[in-house]
């Protein structure tokens, strides 16, 4: 670490790796999406380079994760082959009080939903910014529906009182598509006061696969914030 580097890649780097320093040796854990989780899978690469960390295999979340493990000689597995999780480690794109989510910002919610929730703990690794004090504060609500059922799905939302926009790609024409050849759809609500209800009613919507609300699953919060520009982690 350097004098010039960036404070927040390293507050970053600090929760990846206090996340990381949780796994035990012989677990099954899974591998979140974003960029302080990939800190995470770097490290646990670390660990299992220098023999401090033995026989653990990965659940990737998504394509992204996949990669990474690989580069960074974790093994990995498939949940076919597997009864259990013994953790997993992910990120969020907002945390309120009560440790509820909204993820999805990277579009890989379905698959870190199904891996997530199956956790025996789940970890949840942030920056001091993710913080709300109430879901959908900064954030909008990413929900994946399958292509022909976009524009009922649309309607369905719009009648809930959300604002649906289709997320469209960058460096690529048209919508975002996601690791299941979905597209996602980001929804505004002016207000989200029952997370629980409002997960279960978008799911119920004929052709939506899954949303990035993710309410009573989380054990344990990490928090990176920069503090006299030196990285300082807490948990909540």
């Amino acid at each position: 670490m350097t004098a010039t580097a960036d404070p927040v890649k390293l507050m970053k780097q600090e929760v990846g790796k206090a996340a990381a320093n949780l796994v035990k040796s012989g677990s099954i854990v899974g591998l979140g999406t974003g960029s302080t989780t990939a800190f995470t899978i770097q490290f646990l690469g670390d660990r299992l380079k220098s023999g401090e960390l033995k026989d653990i295999v990965g659940i990737p979340t998504s394509f992204q994760s996949e990669v990474l493990a690989k580069q960074y000689g974790v093994p990995l597995t498939t949940l076919d082959a597997i009864d259990h999780i013994d953790i997993a480690i992910d990120g969020a794109d907002e945390v309120d009080p009560s440790k509820n989510l909204i993820k999805g910002g990277g579009a890989a919610h379905t698959r870190e939903k199904v891996v997530d929730y199956l956790a025996n703990q789940f970890i949840v690794v942030v920056d001091s910014v993710k913080l709300v004090s109430r879901l959908g504060e900064t954030f909008a609500v990413p929900v994946e529906i399958i292509p022909m059922a976009i524009t009922p799905a649309m309607q369905a939302i719009t009648k809930l009182g959300g604002k649906p926009e289709i997320r469209m790609g960058v460096k690529k024409a048209g919508p975002v598509i996601t690791d299941q050849g979905n597209m996602v759809v980001d929804v505004r609500f002016d207000n989200i006061s029952d997370p629980d209800n409002l997960e279960k009613t978008l799911n119920n919507i004929p052709g939506v696969l899954e949303n990035g609300i993710f309410v009573n699953c989380v054990d344990k919060v990490l928090i990176g914030e920069v503090k006299d520009n030196k990285p300082v982690v807490r948990e909540m």
